[in-house]
């Protein structure tokens, strides 16, 4: 990591504030015995809860490393977990064949929630227009609300999604913040847009803190020994599961996002934040990141062809691109949202409260 995040702070050894925050996660979770014994108990806590339901857990798929090892190892638990997708039009075809191989062999039913195009590509185009490195949040929101949605219609049943600390530690807030942040997304999308949101999987305010205060959302690979590098071993080796080339590759626009726009707009390379976890992780070394990091996000002709397909999908010309691309950079905090409120310390007190009564 380095002053592309402009918030970074570095102690008087040159250690950053991310990699100080990795530390103290790491020490908050078991490990070991411990970490086993803690496992099994919220392994039986789910089936007893889940006991008399049409399944005990809910897990998010999108055909990536992460979500797809927690579904092979809910299995192994022995859980009853409901898979759910979201089809925002941007998957990969690999992405949906690693999707059909995994549940087809693991035996796990599907809930896919197509998104309405029209819709979508205008809350697309809105946070294009907006100018700010935010673009990846319609979809980061409309996906925890369908999980969070499809929880409650099942009982509330828990969460076990593929986040960890290990590969999403160091995450700057000036990269990207305001993911479960409603007013944000909508002001920026009453500037910008022209398509009423009528479908869109969104929480407003209360509909967030409801679910927050209602739902158990597990983490469950934080109480694994999970290593990037063995996981794709064992999902390749149990699953036929295909390998994408990058961290949320398995997304074309998501793909052409990080790996184009957000690196050639604003300076801002989210390998970076991912290689620097796996350092931390101990799964690769500082300079073998170097030496990735010389080298192109992903191949120049494949960012060409994706830049391509996305303009056509958009409905965009490239000289409608090219002007999104020479727009002033704006921040999260140029906009109407709830981040006052959330940074407030008595909001911020109760939270942490909430958090240890729970």
């Amino acid at each position: 990591m380095d002053d592309t995040d402009p918030e970074i702070q570095f102690d008087e050894q040159g250690v950053c504030h991310h990699c100080k925050k990795y530390d103290r996660m790491a020490q908050s979770f078991p490990t070991g015995s411990r970490a086993e014994q803690t496992l099994e108990r919220m392994v039986e806590d789910i089936k007893r809860q889940g006991k008399d339901k049409a399944y005990d857990c809910i897990i998010g798929v999108s055909g990536g490393v992460d979500s797809t090892y927690v579904g092979l190892r809910v299995k192994a638990f022995g859980l009853r977990p409901l898979a759910v997708h979201l089809d925002n039009g941007w998957d990969s075809e690999l992405a949906v064949s690693n999707i059909q191989k995994t549940l087809e062999k693991l035996n796990i039913e599907l809930y896919t929630h197509v998104i309405d195009w029209e819709e979508f590509k205008d809350l697309q185009l809105s946070f294009l227009k907006a100018s700010t490195p935010d673009s990846e949040i319609p979809s980061d929101h409309a996906i925890v609300s369908l999980m969070r949605r499809m929880a409650r219609k099942f009982g509330n049943i828990p969460i076990l999604p593929g986040s960890n600390y290990r590969t999403e530690s160091h995450l700057p807030l000036a990269w990207s913040q305001g993911h479960m942040d409603w007013k944000y997304i909508r002001s920026v999308h009453a500037l910008y847009g022209k398509v009423e949101l009528r479908t869109f999987p969104h929480m407003d305010f209360w509909t967030y803190h409801r679910y927050y205060f209602t739902q158990t959302w597990i983490n469950i690979l934080d109480y694994l020994d999970y290593r990037k590098g063995k996981a794709i071993d064992a999902l390749e080796r149990e699953l036929g599961w295909k390998y994408y080339g990058g961290k949320h590759y398995e997304s074309v626009y998501t793909r052409f996002y990080q790996g184009y726009i957000l690196l050639k707009k604003f300076g801002y390379d989210k390998r970076k934040s991912h290689l620097s976890s796996m350092i931390c992780a101990g799964e690769i070394t500082r300079e073998e990141a170097l030496e990735e990091l010389k080298e192109q996000p992903y191949p120049v002709e494949m960012q060409e062809d994706d830049k391509g397909y996305t303009l056509k999908k958009l409905g965009i010309t490239a000289e409608d691109f090219e002007g999104i691309m020479n727009l002033p950079k704006k921040t999260y905090w140029d906009y109407p949202s709830y981040g006052d409120l959330y940074n407030n310390p008595i909001y911020r007190g109760l939270r942490s409260v909430y958090k240890l009564i729970r």
